[in-house]
């Protein structure tokens, strides 16, 4: 197998009214991803950060990280651990799905990658959009259940049961991970 790691719309200003109740969820979320990255730097594998262009459409990451560590921005220091590095990828969505009028599928046949670690907020909306289009597409597809977050933690079970019992994808927690990223380099 080939994985990449995909980090869903953790760089984000949070400008919106449900926000607070993300960022209380996210920051504990935002250390565990920060392990996910820290282990696929090792394995050499590719990091790919799928954004929102929160109405910008700015072409590059430094732009949107920039956008997204304001003095104002509620989820700036989410931003700031996980910045991206110079060699990880970026994608900027139009909506929910990092699929959807993105060019993620063209860079993934390209990267020729067949797993994918999904991880990032919202679990209940962005993650899921983007699982399904994944799902339906026929990537192996492992989802840390330690590495989304949602509004509440209720709306994320919602989310974590469906990758389980619906997509039949893998939940399991980082110890998991290392295990798959180990047999497959």
């Amino acid at each position: 197998m080939n994985s990449a790691l995909l980090i869903i719309d953790m760089i984000n200003n949070l400008k919106f009214p449900q926000g607070e109740k993300l960022l209380q969820e996210a920051a504990p979320v935002a250390e565990n991803i920060a392990e996910i990255k820290k282990l696929f730097k090792r394995h050499q594998l590719p990091v790919i950060y799928v954004n929102d262009n929160f109405g910008n459409w700015k072409s590059s990451w430094e732009e949107v990280f920039e956008h997204c560590t304001c003095s104002d921005s509620l989820g700036r220091s989410i931003a700031k651990k996980l910045r991206p590095d110079k060699d990880d990828y970026f994608v900027l969505k139009p909506k929910h799905s990092g699929f959807y009028c993105s060019n993620l599928d063209v860079l993934l046949n390209d990267l020729k990658i067949d797993h994918l670690v999904i991880t990032g907020m919202a679990g209940n909306i962005c993650v899921l959009f983007t699982v399904n289009d994944a799902y339906m597409r026929g990537y192996k597809i492992h989802v840390p259940a330690n590495a989304i977050a949602s509004e509440n933690s209720q709306i994320n079970d919602f989310a974590l049961t469906q990758f389980r019992d619906v997509f039949n994808i893998n939940i399991d927690n980082l110890t998991d991970l290392h295990q798959i990223l180990s047999e497959d380099h």
